[in-house]
């Protein structure tokens, strides 16, 4: 009887703010969050950007939340007027908004006497859900069914992040290896594509780059088997030579 293929889990970010698409702030959530999914066994596969909008918000969490094992949201989660993302998640969910009594704790035990209506608006959370710890300013994450609700500032999401490592379901998680050469991508391009048909399990990205008056480019491998990893770098490494070129064992 033949073996299953593992269950791979899938994930998809949604960005919200309207400063996102103005340009006026770069977004620095993605890499980190598809990195941190990549321990968990997770592959992030979609990344949408939405403005301040309730239906565009709602849309959005939808048909992400259907598509995939998990959600995060990034974004509209202050304590400010146009900090709409959980009334939208709500609305999208058909569940009231409600002020969570532990975020009201939470927030009540850091801020003291200083604790604001404004302040208060971060402990609001769609009814149902459960809190996510936020070890930077204390205001929480919040998760509700497969969704995960996150501050946009990157250090904050970061904290939030390190408080579900290891919490959530996932596969095996992937593992990268890097074989670098000064040649271009379109010389290389057979042999990447040969090498990683030869190797069910494996992916290879080709990364150019341009440094010193020359060109090269660093070949990352990517598989959850560290044995598939060998094989792959050596592979490729024996057809990079094959065709005149020098790889070098690491990133250039």
């Amino acid at each position: 009887m033949s073996q299953q293929p593992e269950r791979i889990w899938t994930a998809a970010l949604l960005i919200i703010g309207d400063e996102i698409l103005s340009g006026r702030t770069q977004d620095a959530n993605l890499a980190y969050l598809a990195k941190w999914l990549g321990v968990q066994g997770i592959r992030l596969k979609e990344v949408r950007v939405v403005a301040d909008e309730m239906d565009a918000i709602g849309d959005a969490v939808k048909a992400l939340s259907a598509g995939f094992d998990y959600l995060f949201t990034t974004g509209g989660i202050g304590p400010t007027h146009d900090d709409i993302t959980v009334d939208a998640i709500a609305a999208a969910l058909g569940v009231p908004v409600i002020v969570h009594p532990d975020a009201q704790a939470i927030l009540a035990g850091y801020y003291g006497d200083k604790l604001t209506d404004a302040r208060l608006r971060m402990a609001r959370t769609p009814e149902g859900a459960t809190l996510i710890e936020n070890p930077r300013t204390k205001a929480p994450g919040i998760r509700v069914g497969n969704i995960f609700i996150m501050a946009g500032v990157p250090i904050i999401t970061q904290g939030m992040l390190a408080a579900l490592d290891g919490k959530l379901q996932g596969g095996a998680p992937v593992l990268s290896r890097t074989v670098a050469a000064w040649t271009q991508e379109s010389t290389a391009a057979a042999t990447l594509a040969a090498v990683e048909k030869a190797h069910e399990g494996a992916q290879i990205g080709s990364y150019p780059f341009w440094r010193e008056g020359k060109t090269g480019a660093n070949f990352v491998i990517r598989a959850t088997d560290t044995a598939v990893l060998a094989s792959v770098a050596e592979a490729l490494m024996a057809g990079l030579r094959e065709i005149g070129v020098e790889p070098v064992d690491g990133e250039l």
